[in-house]
């Protein structure tokens, strides 16, 4: 599974998706790429976190990733092919320090050749073929670590099953014969027209990455494009529809919704939908953008602020076999305060008791730094902000509070200090430890508390770095409950290093960015790659082999510190939370709201590792209709339901959010443990 991607919309290392290669030319190296990448290895060397010098071991993990990169689904390079490059598995660390990036270009005119005899293939004659969808036979859509195929023929058949799978999906949309052979035709004409555009520098850049990504997945190579990306992408001024994309196969996948766009707003695109078609206004055309280069898609769907743009999704609840549906979406501008923490107040009654349970929902840890450094009294930060609305909250008299920490990823570790700050009385929060081994505490030193009352932290997988350093703090000062699924577990710092420093040269060069430090908790244990375990678990689809920091193989490994000396509260302790985990036991057994979730949540995750897709005609159109009556079903079950223990009409299912209704529902009953 390709790691996931969440600074922007824009921004994307998906360049390199394995169709958008060009096979007229044969491309070569400029001279100046020979001298990035000994420069890049030499700051590595020296700065790295790891420590680890480039050698003949990490030779062979480049070469992997180089080969994976080009062909992630391994339907174009041989068996044969792959025997060629094991030459190169213990020498392309030498290569690199003569300055000689050739082997990169080498391996990539292989390519080039495959790639054309593919294409060579298909139009000329699998395009044209009648299929039978009366054959019982799967198509396997995720052959990253399928064998390479060994001969032609069997590349061949890979192909024939994946214009099979793509000609059945359109007929079942109700395409007729030739509209089907039709729209594959221009598919993959498109793909040759985005293959003529690849160029040296995008060789480059996929080679660089897989030496970089070798020391772990967060150090990475920007080329002088990327990099502008990248800092256009930090602008907070993009218009669009407020979700982070990546490439996956031949799709585009949705990664993260942001908050205070449309996508997020509506409710309309969800994290893990596949977006197939895109088309411009009420009566736009709907262009298919399967196989399409990720800034191409991009490029349809972002526009003006106030126009519409309409999307046709594969959603992630029904899966790749599942019926597709059309989405209408409004693109507007994320703003710095769409960003920002908010508060809602939810009045529950639990008996006999009404309660006043106060939510923050907090996307990022940020800071305005221009309007600090300026002497601006009024900077906006994330401590500022959630302090502003604790207070608004006690007004209200609440009884207690979720801090709502999912899908954040992260931000300022100052403000996770800081915001840490409001909930405990001072003492330290993180330790951070550098390359050269040395240790520094960051460390709460105001001993003003803004928060004192019961604390529920709510997280999911896609909680990263700042998040889960808060999440850590609270509950190693046993402050609050974490609630939810286990964090991202990414316990790493970078630092973006400008390759002009060192090299002093007229053509363009661009930058690396490099880890060089990493997170630990007081006490002692790294949020690197385990990240937070909650105190209590909810359902999760998202597995960690597959999604977070353990589904990177080059991923910084876990590891203990000695912890410092922190004064822990009173407020939680083993009793609370065995008395919080019983009773959320039993709610799964007997709340339906739960079952259904815990039901849903399942069949996401089946949809999600379904990867065999049948290619019969009559099965498909069956596994289409259950999906729709199950998607039927689970309207009728958001229905208020009377259950034992709450009022008929309780005010937390009208949240439609199972997950947050959990998270209130243990913040209410560690009110009444406190009251007790």
């Amino acid at each position: 599974m390709k790691k996931i991607f969440v600074l922007s919309v824009l921004v994307s290392m998906a360049l390199v998706s394995k169709a958008y290669f060009k096979d007229t030319v044969t491309l070569k190296p400029k001279a100046v790429y020979g001298k990035e990448a000994k420069v890049i290895s030499d700051i590595l060397d020296l700065r790295h976190y790891r420590r680890i010098t480039l050698n003949d071991s990490l030779s062979a993990a480049i070469l992997q990733q180089y080969v994976g990169e080009l062909d992630n689904n391994r339907m174009f390079f041989l068996a044969s092919d792959i025997q060629t490059f094991d030459k190169y598995k213990t020498s392309l660390d030498d290569f690199t320090r003569k300055e000689d990036v050739s082997p990169a270009y080498e391996i990539y005119a292989v390519f080039q050749k495959r790639y054309s005899e593919r294409m060579d293939y298909l139009l000329k004659d699998l395009i044209n073929q009648d299929f039978d969808y009366t054959v019982d036979e799967y198509f396997e859509t995720e052959r990253d670590k399928a064998p390479w195929p060994k001969t032609v023929e069997e590349v061949n058949d890979v192909w024939r099953k994946s214009i099979k799978n793509q000609a059945l999906s359109l007929k079942l949309s109700g395409k007729k014969p030739d509209e089907i052979k039709d729209l594959i035709k221009k598919r993959y004409e498109r793909y040759q027209k985005s293959f003529n555009q690849f160029n040296s520098e995008d060789v480059f850049n996929i080679y660089m990455n897989s030496i970089t990504e070798a020391y772990d997945p967060h150090t990475n190579y920007l080329s002088p494009k990327a990099s502008d990306l990248f800092k256009q992408s930090m602008s907070l001024s993009l218009e669009g529809i407020g979700a982070s994309l990546q490439t996956e196969n031949d799709y585009t996948k949705v990664a993260r919704i942001l908050p205070g766009g449309d996508a997020d707003k509506s409710g309309k695109l969800h994290a893990n939908d596949f977006i197939i078609g895109v088309a411009q206004g009420k009566d736009g055309d709907m262009v298919d953008v399967i196989g399409w280069r990720l800034d191409d898609v991009v490029k349809l769907i972002k526009g003006p602020k106030g126009t519409t743009v309409r999307l046709l999704i594969l959603p992630a609840t029904t899966g790749v076999s599942g019926p597709s549906q059309e989405i209408t979406l409004v693109r507007d501008k994320i703003k710095l305060e769409d960003q920002a923490a908010k508060k809602n107040l939810i009045k529950y009654r639990s008996n006999n008791k009404d309660m006043k349970l106060g939510v923050i929902t907090l996307p990022g840890f940020y800071m305005d730094f221009d309007a600090y450094q300026r002497g601006d009294r009024d900077y906006r930060s994330t401590t500022r902000d959630v302090k502003k609305l604790i207070e608004e909250l006690k007004k209200e008299n609440i009884d207690g509070l979720v801090m709502d920490l999912r899908n954040n990823g992260g931000g300022s570790l100052m403000e996770a200090i800081d915001l840490t700050g409001l909930f405990i009385k001072d003492g330290p929060v993180v330790q951070v430890r550098s390359s050269n081994d040395q240790i520094q505490v960051g460390a709460d030193d105001d001993r003003s508390v803004a928060y004192t009352g019961p604390l529920v932290v709510l997280t999911n997988r896609l909680s990263a770095s700042a998040s889960e350093i808060f999440a850590a703090a609270i509950q190693d000062y046993h402050r609050g409950i974490i609630a939810g699924e286990s964090t991202y577990g990414k316990g790493t710092v970078q630092r973006i290093q400008d390759l002009n420093t060192f090299m002093n040269e007229k053509t363009p060069v661009g930058e690396l960015k490099y880890t060089f430090q990493k997170f630990y908790r007081v006490s002692g244990s790294s949020t690197q790659h385990k990240g937070v375990e909650p105190d209590i678990k909810f359902p999760t689809a998202l597995d960690a082999e597959q999604y977070g920091e353990s589904a990177n193989l080059s991923a910084l490994p876990w590891d203990v510190i000695k912890a410092v000396s922190y004064q822990k509260s009173t407020d939680v302790n083993e009793r609370i939370i065995a008395n919080l985990s019983k009773s959320y036991s039993s709610r799964m057994k007997h709340d339906p709201s739960l079952k259904s979730f815990i039901s849903d949540t399942e069949d996401l995750r089946k949809n999600m590792h379904q990867t065999s897709v049948s290619l019969n005609e009559a099965k498909r159109r069956k596994q289409m209709e259950e999906a729709e009556k199950k998607k039927a079903s689970g309207k009728l079950d958001t229905k208020l339901t009377s259950k034992e223990g709450l009022p008929e009409k309780d005010a937390l299912l009208q949240l439609n959010d199972e997950y947050l209704r959990e998270g209130l529902l243990i913040l209410s009953e560690l009110v009444t443990a406190r009251i007790g």
